[in-house]
């Protein structure tokens, strides 16, 4: 592992010689003073060294592939603590109780959770586990989904404290007061507003591991200049840029390491025009086959200088999310967000036909004043500007977020359990929000999947909504199912679909399919599938020893 380095000017705010900032930096301090201060802290220093205490970072990750960027800030900026803790990261898929195994055979007297909207539920389980087993264990929370609406939440009812905002900086200082038996005496600590320059940062502490097999985040910005009320970014005042030469220098150690995937998460990438040209400039000089980079976009504001520069980029190196949401001007101005719709599908278009990136374009249903109508013409709309995928989100109520304020007035009805999603709106009712989440369900296995590429565009016509949604209800009154769809089932019950629905169509799309079913390489022949949606033969009679399949497991003991 590289060497840590702190800037200079972090060391001069880890000490607080007083609340008020500016009486320190204008009233002279007394050299006993300093002399008394600095041989406190190497006495509090030396107490934490003969403790050895043991803290680990750990969280839910939703999959393996993903790396929680949270804990590595928090790891980098834990100072002389550093040395005491440990990094543990698991998938929302493990056991509670497995993870609590893990975690106690490290012997921690603190463990500090992130908590996401994703892992909330499990985990509350593995800190309700914890407390149980090994109460003396000082458990701390942060993150999104535990820094609004804190008090009422279960999981803080069993935890010890709760690091609301940034925390960064203010985990280290919570530890320190625990180990040194001067704890905070409240449980919610709201962290303090953070300098961007006085972060250590956090990627040198990527594993060999997670640069060859996951995901990398990182950041060139924090924060977002826009109001788009169902998202927590819209708390945000501005966006802030990281220094881009340090930036870079990070980036260029990542790299020459071996890292080559690249998700950004900053909420604006292309907001400063200049730094985004010189970050992109940056991975362009040093492409590779194998160099992967994901930003996420705003639509409207793609000038002419960085088209040109993304024109340059090969096949497979770049992938866009881009936020449409809605292209319905009045819900645009109920959540207060600024589009405009003519020059982003404008750009939607150019970047299909002049670039090679691979382009995700999200949209949101439930939105306040949305229908079902509306969110019908925004899908048509974006379909045909051509995008990848369309990512179809159902609304969810984020803590915090403004988009609460819409409740009484639009009759917002939300999910209370995780991950809280509207279930009906004044003009959405729940039986229709169903539809839509089994059309987005289908349309992420068959639209989104890049599957049925060569079929897909025979089977819908300018009214792309109404024919998927015609072959989602199909589908589902055929089979019950909006998962546990084998691939192979899938590709009959699309051909099956398309001869009850469009008959006209069905030879054709037959032949697409078959195009379709020999790229996906499965192991079974295309002639053996069932492509006709013909009454089934009555089912022979069976022996009644296996008719009873629920009895599966004991009939094998009678055979």
């Amino acid at each position: 592992m590289a060497e840590q380095k702190h800037h200079p000017e972090l060391k001069v705010t880890q000490i607080h010689l007083t609340d008020d900032n500016s009486e320190l930096l204008t009233s002279p301090v007394p050299i006993e003073s300093i002399q008394n201060t600095h041989q406190a802290s190497l006495e509090i220093n030396d107490r934490i060294a003969k403790s050895s205490p043991k803290i680990v970072l750990a969280t839910l990750n939703a999959r393996y592939f993903h790396t929680s960027f949270g804990l590595r800030y928090l790891y980098a900026n834990l100072q002389e603590l550093q040395q005491y803790c440990e990094i543990k990261e698991f998938i929302i898929q493990t056991r509670p109780i497995d993870i609590v195994e893990q975690i106690l055979e490290t012997k921690p007297d603190i463990v500090g959770f992130g908590v996401y909207i994703w892992n909330i539920v499990e985990t509350t389980d593995v800190v309700n586990l914890l407390k149980v087993i090994a109460p003396e264990i000082k458990i701390i929370l942060g993150g999104p989904e535990v820094s609004y609406e804190t008090e009422q939440q279960a999981i803080v009812q069993c935890a010890d404290y709760v690091l609301t905002g940034p925390a960064d900086l203010s985990f280290y200082q919570l530890c320190k007061d625990i180990i040194n038996n001067t704890p905070p005496n409240k449980k919610i600590v709201h962290s303090k507003p953070v300098e961007l320059k006085e972060l250590a940062l956090p990627y040198e502490y990527y594993t060999d591991e997670d640069l060859t097999h996951r995901l990398l985040y990182v950041e060139a910005s924090r924060g977002c200049p826009f109001k788009c009320e169902f998202c927590l970014s819209s708390l945000d005042k501005t966006s802030v840029p990281f220094e881009i030469t340090v930036f870079l220098e990070q980036m260029d150690i990542l790299y020459l390491r071996g890292a080559r995937n690249f998700k950004f998460i900053d909420r604006t990438f292309n907001l400063n025009i200049n730094t985004t040209m010189h970050i992109m400039q940056f991975f362009l000089d040093r492409m590779t086959d194998d160099l992967y980079l994901h930003f996420e976009v705003v639509p409207d504001h793609l000038p002419r200088k960085l088209k040109e520069l993304l024109a340059q980029f090969p096949e497979g190196s770049l992938q866009f999310e881009i936020g449409i949401q809605t292209f319905n001007t009045e819900v645009q101005k109920n959540i207060s967000r600024k589009q405009n719709n003519a020059k982003s599908k404008d750009n939607l278009i150019w970047l299909k036909d002049n670039t090679h990136a691979h382009i995700h374009a999200d949209l949101i249903f439930g939105l306040p004043g949305e229908t079902f109508d509306t969110f019908k013409d925004s899908f048509n709309q974006l379909y045909h500007c051509r995008p990848h995928e369309i990512q179809m989100g159902i609304l969810k109520r984020l803590k915090g977020s403004p988009i609460i304020r819409h409740t009484e007035a639009f009759d917002l009805r939300f999910n209370p359990l995780p991950p809280f999603n509207i279930l009906s709106t004044d003009r959405v009712s729940f039986s229709t929000m169903q539809r839509i989440n089994r059309f987005a369900r289908y349309w992420d296995m068959i639209g989104n999947s890049g599957r049925f590429k060569y079929s897909l565009p025979h089977i819908l016509t300018d009214e792309p909504f109404d024919d998927f949604m015609a072959i989602t209800e199909w589908i589902f009154n055929k089979t019950g199912q909006i998962h546990k769809i084998n691939l192979k089932k899938l590709f009959e019950l699309i051909s099956q679909s398309v001869e009850a629905l469009y008959p006209e169509k069905h030879q054709l799309v037959i032949k697409k399919i078959e195009q379709d079913y020999d790229a996906a390489k499965l192991k079974s022949l295309f002639s053996g599938l069932n492509l006709y949606a013909t009454p089934q033969d009555k089912l022979t009679q069976v022996d009644p020893i296996i008719k009873n399949k629920a009895l599966k497991r004991q009939q094998q003991h009678m055979s």
